[in-house]
């Protein structure tokens, strides 16, 4: 039994009530302290709430938990500001290492480094002549050292792959930046992580995710071994299911390799029978498709140019990463044996492939499947109807919809002043009946549902991620894009909990549903909302078992 605070339900006119009972993971019953407490018997476990505010668990639509608890535990440059920094961790993690170990982590955000690339040459002065892999905080690119080249054949004759780009200085040399398909040639190369490093990543990614009060995920790309840098996590979530390790209820997107083509359906197929054997909390039901690369990097897929320094258009557009025909038969094939999609969409001109691919499906197949695209960063003005149309949703990663440094420097002034006003346009598409849901794509960046919130609130940071009186904690970015809190709660409830088709026994606190509560330190819903994101987690309850703090 919870009593004694203030819990979010929509089984009460005012939206809130003190008290719930819980029996065997599902709540039983809502109401007033006196009215559960008539419910209870002598070994009733009652938890004081203590006046705080209980909400629903949240959920998270897009999310990489294996990935993200690796990196915690290697060589971990996760929020680090600047190159002296960075290098300096480096240098530490390599100091417990063999000679000749890889030196694997990552998290090293594009601003520490001077035009927002890292060299070759820096890391060569702190890794002793070990390979080096480092991916970015957004998987998109990766820093790595000449050793780990030499061991790739990367060299200035190397050619650029279809789907990325290798960094080189004026003479064509290869200077130590791997951008989208390019990070392949070293990860390739890189030692696989093995089966229990991978449970344990699970484990301390799963850990990190209850202390932020997150009971349900979706894991966005599992099966990409070596593509993004990221582990094939699909064994790691089978063994954690059937050893009794699963807390959450996952699902899993499958990986759509991009270079095996229509051949890997049969194979997406057996994993996800593989999955409904006997599990309960981990299933396959969904493909994750990615379109194209990031707009920093120049390889999210644009309908028009981006803009060189000076404001003038260059010959460059970025491109998808499936081509069209393909990409709608997978989108016909997959949808016929009952995926539901998952697209990585960022340029507005991938949004709109997607949304066309979507669009030439049943209409009876697209409205079961609850297809989403995720990230939208640019969506152009004729496609912001599409999606309440067709009915497919938004999946937001709403921490980005901000003014860093990221955004100031490195992608308005290449995208111009029109595109800069297409971008996270959150508010507009709920006004438009879209559904929305959020993620974090945690580890590229927070995983604090409550910091997404404040964001999508107020359209800055907070000051527990940004700087205190600089931009991104004061100048809103497009305020009009603006959501109430009790949408941006939503977005990470009940929305998630649609996406992975578990409306009716997750996301909203309510008799029959499972008992999946979050416990905050303050009341979302009555302190100024400039104040959000100083709010944290008291307490997560997954299923009726306290997983993190009051217990």
């Amino acid at each position: 039994m919870l009593a004694g605070g203030k819990i979010r339900t929509s089984a009460h006119p005012s939206g809130f009530v003190s008290a719930l009972a819980v029996r065997d993971g599902i709540i039983q019953a809502v109401g007033s302290d006196d009215e559960i407490r008539e419910l209870t018997g002598r070994r009733t476990r009652v938890i004081d709430l203590r006046g705080r505010l209980a909400l629903p668990a949240f959920g998270d639509a897009h999310v990489h938990p294996v990935g993200g608890g690796l990196e915690s535990l290697r060589c971990n440059l996760l929020g680090l500001r600047s190159r002296p920094e960075c290098l300096e961790v480096v240098a530490e993690y390599c100091a417990s290492l063999s000679p000749g170990a890889w030196v694997t982590g990552g998290g090293w955000t594009m601003s520490a480094f001077p035009g927002g690339l890292p060299t070759a040459a820096d890391l060569d002065t702190v890794t002793g002549g070990r390979p080096a892999f480092l991916p970015n905080r957004d998987h998109h690119s990766a820093w790595v050292n000449t050793a780990a080249m030499t061991i790739a054949g990367i060299d200035a004759r190397t050619p650029d792959p279809a789907d990325g780009r290798i960094e080189r200085d004026e003479s064509g040399r290869p200077t130590g930046a791997l951008h989208d398909g390019a990070m392949r040639l070293v990860a390739a190369h890189a030692p696989e992580a093995t089966d229990a490093e991978l449970l344990t990543g699970l484990v301390a990614g799963q850990s990190h995710l209850h202390s932020l009060g997150i009971t349900s995920f979706q894991d966005a790309c599992v099966g990409a071994a070596g593509e993004l840098g990221l582990p094939d996590s699909f064994g790691a979530y089978l063994m954690a299911a059937d050893y009794g390790m699963l807390d959450s209820h996952v699902t899993a997107a499958l990986w759509w390799d991009r270079d095996r083509g229509l051949g890997q359906i049969d194979d997406l197929l057996a994993r996800r029978e593989q999955a409904r054997d006997g599990q309960s909390r981990f299933r396959a039901t969904t493909v994750k498709l990615m379109l194209d690369g990031v707009c920093e990097t120049f390889t999210a897929a644009m309908s028009a140019p981006y803009l060189d320094r000076a404001g003038h258009p260059t010959d460059h557009s970025g491109r998808l990463f499936i081509e069209r025909e393909e990409l709608f038969e997978a989108a016909r094939r997959l949808s016929a044996e009952g995926f539901q999609l998952h697209f990585h969409a960022i340029g507005d001109l991938a949004v709109t492939t997607a949304l066309d691919a979507l669009a030439a499906l049943p209409a009876a197949q697209r409205q079961a499947a609850r297809h989403h695209l995720a990230h939208l960063q640019f969506i152009t003005p004729r496609d912001m109807g599409r999606f309440a149309e067709l009915g497919v949703v938004a999946n937001f990663q709403p921490l980005w919809a901000c003014a860093e440094i990221q955004m100031e420097e490195m992608t308005l002034p290449f995208v111009g002043a029109e595109r800069a006003l297409w971008q996270y346009q959150i508010g507009s598409l709920l006004e438009r009946g879209t559904r929305i849901a959020f993620g974090s794509d945690w580890p590229v960046s927070s995983a604090d549902p409550l910091q997404e919130i404040h964001v999508a609130v107020n359209r800055v940071l907070s000051e527990r991620l940004g700087r205190p009186g600089m931009p991104e904690c004061e100048n809103p970015f497009l305020p009009d894009q603006a959501i109430t809190v009790d949408a941006a709660v939503d977005a990470f409830t009940s929305g998630v909990a649609w996406v992975n088709h578990a409306e009716d026994v997750t996301g909203r606190l309510l008799p029959g549903m499972r008992a999946d509560v979050v416990v905050l330190d303050q009341d979302l819903f009555t302190i100024p909302p400039r104040d959000i994101g100083s709010t944290s987690v008291v307490a997560t309850v997954a299923g009726g078992t306290v997983v993190y703090g009051d217990r």
